[in-house]
């Protein structure tokens, strides 16, 4: 079975090039639809509606993830203080995310490979569902049941805030971040144990310039893809084997300005 992952797309159509050019099984999109500063926001819109349409293609899976730049556009969300957060089209916005809600998830899992937008880190997992209380095995679906039953769960740094730690990254960087917020150094740092030895982690969020394919920094532990307005690399799993593909766009393409 080929799976292919594709990274942040923030309103770029550069998806398209990727599923049309794969014949894949599955594609996991790892969030962060929206929040362009180049592409005008009904453009962004329309992107996100056809993304969330192949769902229902009948000859391949899509996994849909949720990435900080989309989860703050849902109504009981109340962080509005995110770089690109758009003002003018909020409300708009939100009431397709609502439209599109039962489409998205937190988190997936197919055999040890586990996605999220940012990763999900040990000292996270034992805040919310304290040590002992989860394993590798269900951490997905608790994962998934915290997204739907308490989603506020996911805002930044909720669980950092309730420890009383020193300091906040404003960036995010802190071991018990959330899946949408944490950033690489924080995982790595956090997944001492359960998650270090058990899983290997796909993640979009921050960006890279390319992707760690040999591992030569995360130990082939991790694969972070939020490549695609660099080096336009996308992850491919297939045959029990990670390997990397990339979709040729000239500068406009990249930044989404060939609209």
């Amino acid at each position: 079975m080929k799976t292919v992952f594709i990274g942040d797309i923030h309103g770029r159509d550069c998806w398209k090039k990727i599923v049309w050019n794969e014949a894949a099984d599955r594609y996991i999109f790892i969030g962060d639809y929206f929040d362009s500063f180049d592409i005008p926001g009904l453009v962004q819109m329309h992107n996100f509606k056809e993304i969330m349409e192949w769902k229902d293609h009948p000859q391949a899976e899509f996994v849909y993830l949720i990435g900080n730049h989309d989860y703050h556009y849902f109504d009981f969300i109340n962080d509005t203080n995110t770089s690109g957060y758009q003002f003018k089209l909020a409300t708009s916005i939100k009431h397709l995310m609502n439209d599109y809600k039962d489409r998205l998830q937190m988190a997936y899992q197919f055999e040890n490979i586990v996605c999220s937008h940012a990763g999900i880190s040990e000292d996270f997992m034992n805040a919310v569902f304290g040590k002992g209380g989860w394993n590798a095995d269900n951490m997905v679906e608790l994962v998934n049941e915290q997204w739907k039953y308490k989603p506020q769960t996911f805002e930044f740094g909720s669980y950092v805030q309730m420890h009383k730690m020193s300091w906040l990254d404003s960036s995010g960087d802190n071991v018990d971040q959330s899946p949408i917020w944490i950033r690489p150094k924080s995982l790595m740092r956090s997944n001492k144990d359960t998650l270090k030895k058990k899983v290997i982690q796909i993640a979009g969020h921050t960006p890279q310039r390319q992707i760690d394919i040999k591992g030569m920094a995360t130990g082939g532990r991790y694969y972070f893809i939020d490549t695609l307005e660099n080096s336009g690399e996308y992850l491919i799993y297939e045959d029990g084997k990670f390997s990397i593909n990339t979709i040729k766009q000239n500068k406009n393409e990249r930044l989404g300005l060939d609209k």
